[in-house]
Protein backbone atom coordinates (compact mmCIF):
# COMPACT_ATOMS: atom_id res chain seq x y z
CA UNK A 1 0.00 0.00 0.00
CA UNK A 2 1.20 3.49 -0.85
CA UNK A 3 -0.20 6.46 1.05
CA UNK A 4 -0.19 10.21 0.51
CA UNK A 5 0.01 11.70 4.00
CA UNK A 6 -1.15 15.33 4.08
CA UNK A 7 0.26 16.84 7.25
CA UNK A 8 0.77 19.96 9.27
CA UNK A 9 4.41 20.84 9.82
CA UNK A 10 3.43 21.97 13.32
CA UNK A 11 3.88 19.19 15.82
CA UNK A 12 0.73 17.16 16.40
CA UNK A 13 0.86 14.12 18.68
CA UNK A 14 -1.61 11.88 16.87
CA UNK A 15 -0.52 12.87 13.38
CA UNK A 16 3.15 12.32 14.18
CA UNK A 17 2.66 9.04 16.01
CA UNK A 18 0.56 7.74 13.11
CA UNK A 19 3.05 8.77 10.43
CA UNK A 20 5.91 7.06 12.25
CA UNK A 21 3.88 3.89 12.77
CA UNK A 22 2.88 3.75 9.12
CA UNK A 23 6.46 4.18 7.95
CA UNK A 24 7.55 1.32 10.19
CA UNK A 25 4.94 -0.98 8.64
CA UNK A 26 5.05 0.14 4.99
CA UNK A 27 8.51 1.61 4.55
CA UNK A 28 9.58 5.20 4.03
CA UNK A 29 9.12 4.95 0.28
CA UNK A 30 5.43 4.09 0.66
CA UNK A 31 4.32 6.89 2.98
CA UNK A 32 4.73 10.27 1.33
CA UNK A 33 4.36 13.31 3.58
CA UNK A 34 2.99 16.43 1.92
CA UNK A 35 4.21 19.01 2.56
CA UNK A 36 7.64 17.60 3.33
CA UNK A 37 7.92 17.74 7.10
CA UNK A 38 11.47 18.43 8.31
CA UNK A 39 10.74 16.96 11.75
CA UNK A 40 9.98 13.61 10.13
CA UNK A 41 13.33 13.39 8.37
CA UNK A 42 15.84 15.44 10.34
CA UNK A 43 16.79 14.99 14.03
CA UNK A 44 16.02 18.61 14.91
CA UNK A 45 13.56 18.18 17.78
CA UNK A 46 13.56 16.42 21.13
CA UNK A 47 10.82 14.32 22.73
CA UNK A 48 7.86 14.75 22.43
CA UNK A 49 8.16 17.00 19.38
CA UNK A 50 10.05 14.31 17.47
CA UNK A 51 7.34 11.63 17.55
CA UNK A 52 7.20 11.50 13.76
CA UNK A 53 10.96 11.21 13.16
CA UNK A 54 11.76 8.23 10.91
CA UNK A 55 15.21 9.00 9.54
CA UNK A 56 16.60 11.07 6.71
CA UNK A 57 14.90 11.15 3.34
CA UNK A 58 14.37 13.75 0.63
CA UNK A 59 11.01 15.07 -0.61
CA UNK A 60 9.48 12.55 -3.03
CA UNK A 61 6.02 13.90 -3.80
CA UNK A 62 4.96 15.32 -7.13
CA UNK A 63 1.43 16.53 -7.78
CA UNK A 64 1.79 15.71 -11.47
CA UNK A 65 1.28 12.01 -10.99
CA UNK A 66 -1.11 10.32 -8.57
CA UNK A 67 -0.81 6.89 -10.09
CA UNK A 68 0.35 4.37 -7.56
CA UNK A 69 -1.20 5.93 -4.48
CA UNK A 70 -3.82 3.78 -2.81
CA UNK A 71 -5.28 6.34 -0.41
CA UNK A 72 -4.92 9.87 0.93
CA UNK A 73 -4.68 10.63 4.64
CA UNK A 74 -5.43 14.04 6.15
CA UNK A 75 -3.20 13.76 9.19
CA UNK A 76 -4.28 16.70 11.31
CA UNK A 77 -7.10 19.07 12.24
CA UNK A 78 -4.85 22.06 11.62
CA UNK A 79 -4.99 24.84 9.03
CA UNK A 80 -1.99 23.80 6.95
CA UNK A 81 -3.29 20.27 6.43
CA UNK A 82 -6.77 21.56 5.59
CA UNK A 83 -5.49 23.99 2.94
CA UNK A 84 -3.20 21.40 1.36
CA UNK A 85 -6.09 18.98 1.19
CA UNK A 86 -8.33 21.58 -0.45
CA UNK A 87 -5.65 22.22 -3.06
CA UNK A 88 -5.38 18.52 -3.88
CA UNK A 89 -9.10 17.65 -3.96
CA UNK A 90 -9.48 18.09 -7.76
CA UNK A 91 -6.54 15.75 -8.32
CA UNK A 92 -7.54 12.92 -5.97
CA UNK A 93 -11.23 12.37 -6.73
CA UNK A 94 -10.76 8.66 -7.38
CA UNK A 95 -8.73 7.95 -4.22
CA UNK A 96 -10.14 7.00 -0.80
CA UNK A 97 -9.68 9.77 1.78
CA UNK A 98 -9.04 9.21 5.48
CA UNK A 99 -9.14 11.93 8.15
CA UNK A 100 -7.21 11.55 11.42
CA UNK A 101 -8.91 13.85 13.90
CA UNK A 102 -6.46 14.19 16.76
CA UNK A 103 -7.89 17.41 18.18
CA UNK A 104 -9.09 18.03 21.72
CA UNK A 105 -12.69 18.71 20.80
CA UNK A 106 -15.27 15.94 20.70
CA UNK A 107 -17.05 17.06 17.51
CA UNK A 108 -15.78 15.79 14.15
CA UNK A 109 -13.24 18.41 13.10
CA UNK A 110 -13.92 20.29 16.31
CA UNK A 111 -10.44 21.75 16.52
CA UNK A 112 -11.02 23.60 13.26
CA UNK A 113 -13.80 25.50 15.04
CA UNK A 114 -11.57 26.04 18.08
CA UNK A 115 -8.95 27.56 15.78
CA UNK A 116 -11.49 29.82 14.06
CA UNK A 117 -11.57 27.71 10.88
CA UNK A 118 -15.08 26.28 11.16
CA UNK A 119 -16.44 27.78 7.93
CA UNK A 120 -13.33 26.80 5.98
CA UNK A 121 -13.55 23.25 7.33
CA UNK A 122 -17.20 22.91 6.35
CA UNK A 123 -16.54 24.30 2.88
CA UNK A 124 -13.57 22.02 2.18
CA UNK A 125 -15.17 18.84 3.49
CA UNK A 126 -18.32 19.59 1.54
CA UNK A 127 -16.23 19.40 -1.63
CA UNK A 128 -14.92 15.95 -0.68
CA UNK A 129 -15.95 14.33 2.58
CA UNK A 130 -13.57 11.66 3.94
CA UNK A 131 -14.49 8.02 3.54
CA UNK A 132 -13.15 7.12 6.98
CA UNK A 133 -12.51 9.18 10.12
CA UNK A 134 -10.25 8.13 12.98
CA UNK A 135 -11.18 10.08 16.09
CA UNK A 136 -9.05 10.59 19.18
CA UNK A 137 -11.86 11.99 21.36
CA UNK A 138 -14.34 9.28 20.37
CA UNK A 139 -17.47 9.32 22.53
CA UNK A 140 -19.78 6.31 22.01
CA UNK A 141 -22.83 8.49 22.67
CA UNK A 142 -21.79 10.92 19.93
CA UNK A 143 -20.00 8.77 17.38
CA UNK A 144 -21.19 5.22 18.03
CA UNK A 145 -23.90 5.36 15.34
CA UNK A 146 -21.43 6.46 12.64
CA UNK A 147 -20.02 3.37 10.87
CA UNK A 148 -17.25 5.36 9.16
CA UNK A 149 -15.85 6.80 12.41
CA UNK A 150 -13.43 4.79 14.59
CA UNK A 151 -11.79 5.38 17.98
CA UNK A 152 -8.14 6.26 17.58
CA UNK A 153 -6.41 7.42 20.77
CA UNK A 154 -2.80 8.39 21.36
CA UNK A 155 -0.21 5.67 21.86
CA UNK A 156 3.47 5.28 22.76
CA UNK A 157 6.19 5.40 20.08
CA UNK A 158 7.75 2.03 19.34
CA UNK A 159 10.97 3.84 18.41
CA UNK A 160 11.77 4.97 21.95
CA UNK A 161 14.37 2.77 23.57
CA UNK A 162 13.92 4.53 26.92
CA UNK A 163 13.79 1.92 29.67
CA UNK A 164 12.35 2.37 33.15
CA UNK A 165 14.91 3.02 35.87
CA UNK A 166 14.90 0.92 39.02
CA UNK A 167 15.17 3.66 41.62
CA UNK A 168 11.85 5.11 42.84
CA UNK A 169 12.92 8.57 43.94
CA UNK A 170 9.56 10.34 44.24
CA UNK A 171 6.33 9.40 45.99
CA UNK A 172 3.61 11.14 43.98
CA UNK A 173 3.82 13.44 40.98
CA UNK A 174 1.64 15.40 38.61
CA UNK A 175 3.86 17.55 36.39
CA UNK A 176 1.38 19.35 34.19
CA UNK A 177 -0.42 22.58 33.50
CA UNK A 178 -3.26 23.30 35.92
CA UNK A 179 -6.10 23.63 33.41
CA UNK A 180 -8.83 22.40 33.30
CA UNK A 181 -10.26 22.92 36.79
CA UNK A 182 -9.92 19.28 37.94
CA UNK A 183 -6.15 19.56 37.61
CA UNK A 184 -6.06 22.69 39.74
CA UNK A 185 -8.28 21.02 42.34
CA UNK A 186 -6.00 17.97 42.48
CA UNK A 187 -2.83 20.03 42.86
CA UNK A 188 -4.43 22.04 45.69
CA UNK A 189 -5.36 18.81 47.47
CA UNK A 190 -1.74 17.66 47.20
CA UNK A 191 -0.23 20.86 48.58
CA UNK A 192 1.87 20.06 51.64
CA UNK A 193 1.36 16.29 51.24
CA UNK A 194 3.82 13.54 50.36
CA UNK A 195 6.82 15.00 48.50
CA UNK A 196 4.70 16.99 46.05
CA UNK A 197 5.95 20.45 47.00
CA UNK A 198 9.56 19.29 46.68
CA UNK A 199 9.22 17.38 43.40
CA UNK A 200 7.44 20.16 41.51
CA UNK A 201 3.81 19.08 41.76
CA UNK A 202 2.66 22.67 42.18
CA UNK A 203 0.44 25.27 40.58
CA UNK A 204 1.51 27.51 37.69
CA UNK A 205 3.49 24.91 35.76
CA UNK A 206 3.89 25.45 32.04
CA UNK A 207 5.72 24.15 28.96
CA UNK A 208 8.33 26.91 29.20
CA UNK A 209 8.96 26.39 32.91
CA UNK A 210 9.06 22.58 33.07
CA UNK A 211 12.28 21.42 34.70
CA UNK A 212 11.99 17.96 33.16
CA UNK A 213 12.09 17.88 29.38
CA UNK A 214 12.82 15.44 26.59
CA UNK A 215 13.80 11.90 27.49
CA UNK A 216 14.80 13.09 30.96
CA UNK A 217 11.11 13.68 31.61
CA UNK A 218 10.40 10.01 30.87
CA UNK A 219 13.24 8.95 33.15
CA UNK A 220 11.78 11.02 35.93
CA UNK A 221 8.33 9.54 35.36
CA UNK A 222 9.89 6.13 35.91
CA UNK A 223 11.37 7.35 39.22
CA UNK A 224 7.90 7.98 40.67
CA UNK A 225 6.02 5.49 42.79
CA UNK A 226 2.72 7.02 41.66
CA UNK A 227 1.89 9.33 38.75
CA UNK A 228 -1.49 11.03 38.61
CA UNK A 229 -3.38 11.66 35.39
CA UNK A 230 -6.28 14.01 34.70
CA UNK A 231 -7.81 15.15 31.44
CA UNK A 232 -6.40 18.22 29.71
CA UNK A 233 -7.97 19.85 26.66
CA UNK A 234 -9.18 16.35 25.79
CA UNK A 235 -9.59 13.13 27.74
CA UNK A 236 -6.62 11.56 25.99
CA UNK A 237 -3.22 12.67 27.28
CA UNK A 238 0.29 11.51 26.46
CA UNK A 239 0.82 11.00 30.19
CA UNK A 240 -1.82 8.27 30.08
CA UNK A 241 0.53 6.25 27.85
CA UNK A 242 3.92 7.47 29.08
CA UNK A 243 3.31 6.38 32.67
CA UNK A 244 2.64 2.68 31.95
CA UNK A 245 5.43 2.72 29.36
CA UNK A 246 7.83 3.75 32.12
CA UNK A 247 6.45 0.97 34.37
CA UNK A 248 5.09 3.46 36.88
CA UNK A 249 1.79 3.01 38.66
CA UNK A 250 -0.97 5.41 37.56
CA UNK A 251 -3.99 6.78 39.36
CA UNK A 252 -6.19 8.43 36.76
CA UNK A 253 -9.57 9.80 35.91
CA UNK A 254 -11.34 7.14 33.90
CA UNK A 255 -11.46 8.47 30.33
CA UNK A 256 -14.96 8.91 28.94
CA UNK A 257 -13.72 8.33 25.41
CA UNK A 258 -13.67 4.84 23.93
CA UNK A 259 -10.22 3.26 24.10
CA UNK A 260 -10.16 -0.27 22.66
CA UNK A 261 -8.20 -2.65 24.92
CA UNK A 262 -8.07 0.01 27.60
CA UNK A 263 -6.28 -0.47 30.91
CA UNK A 264 -8.38 -2.15 33.60
CA UNK A 265 -8.89 -1.03 37.17
CA UNK A 266 -7.17 -3.16 39.83
CA UNK A 267 -5.22 -4.98 37.11
CA UNK A 268 -3.30 -2.13 35.48
CA UNK A 269 -4.39 1.18 37.02
CA UNK A 270 -6.61 2.75 39.67
CA UNK A 271 -9.46 5.13 38.81
CA UNK A 272 -10.19 8.17 40.95
CA UNK A 273 -13.67 9.58 41.49
CA UNK A 274 -14.70 12.57 39.40
CA UNK A 275 -15.01 14.79 42.48
CA UNK A 276 -11.59 13.61 43.75
CA UNK A 277 -13.14 12.58 47.07
CA UNK A 278 -11.06 9.39 47.20
CA UNK A 279 -7.81 10.73 45.72
CA UNK A 280 -5.88 10.97 48.98
CA UNK A 281 -7.19 7.58 50.19
CA UNK A 282 -6.10 5.96 46.93
CA UNK A 283 -2.64 7.49 47.16
CA UNK A 284 -2.25 6.46 50.80
CA UNK A 285 -3.30 2.90 50.06
CA UNK A 286 -0.98 2.35 47.11
CA UNK A 287 2.00 4.00 48.77
CA UNK A 288 1.66 1.45 51.57
CA UNK A 289 1.17 -1.56 49.28
CA UNK A 290 4.37 -1.79 47.26
CA UNK A 291 3.85 -5.29 45.89
CA UNK A 292 0.36 -4.57 44.59
CA UNK A 293 1.39 -1.25 43.11
CA UNK A 294 4.46 -2.67 41.39
CA UNK A 295 2.54 -5.67 40.05
CA UNK A 296 -0.06 -3.43 38.44
CA UNK A 297 2.62 -1.14 36.98
CA UNK A 298 4.34 -4.15 35.41
CA UNK A 299 1.01 -5.44 34.06
CA UNK A 300 0.25 -2.04 32.58
CA UNK A 301 3.57 -1.85 30.77
CA UNK A 302 3.10 -5.34 29.32
CA UNK A 303 -0.43 -4.40 28.24
CA UNK A 304 0.80 -1.23 26.56
CA UNK A 305 3.54 -3.08 24.68
CA UNK A 306 0.92 -5.57 23.45
CA UNK A 307 -1.83 -3.15 22.40
CA UNK A 308 -0.84 0.50 22.53
CA UNK A 309 2.27 1.25 20.50
CA UNK A 310 1.94 3.54 17.51
CA UNK A 311 2.55 0.53 15.26
CA UNK A 312 -0.60 -1.05 16.70
CA UNK A 313 -2.55 2.08 15.79
CA UNK A 314 -1.08 2.01 12.28
CA UNK A 315 -2.05 -1.65 11.86
CA UNK A 316 -5.63 -0.84 12.83
CA UNK A 317 -5.71 2.11 10.44
CA UNK A 318 -4.42 0.00 7.55
CA UNK A 319 -6.90 -2.77 8.26
CA UNK A 320 -9.78 -0.31 7.83
CA UNK A 321 -8.29 1.33 4.74
CA UNK A 322 -8.04 -2.06 3.05
CA UNK A 323 -11.82 -2.44 3.31
CA UNK A 324 -12.44 0.60 1.07
CA UNK A 325 -9.67 0.27 -1.50
CA UNK A 326 -11.24 -0.82 -4.81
Amino acid sequence: MKLLFICSTQFDYLQDLTYCGLVELLGNQNVCDYPWNPKYHLPIKNYPKNLGYTGFSLPKFTIKNFQGYDAVIIGSAKKEALLKYEYLIPKIQSLPVIFIDGGDREEIGGDFYRLGLGKEFESVFKKRYPDLIFKREYLPSLHGHLPHVFPFPFSFPFTLSQKPVQEKKYQVSFWAQQKPLIREQAIKLLKGKYDCDQNGTTLNQGFKTYKRKGLFYLEEISRCKIVLNFRGGGWDTMRYWETPAMETFMISQKPEILIPNNFEENKHVAWVSENLSNLIDKIDYYLLNDDERNRMATNAREHLLKYHLNTHRAQFLLSKIKTIIP
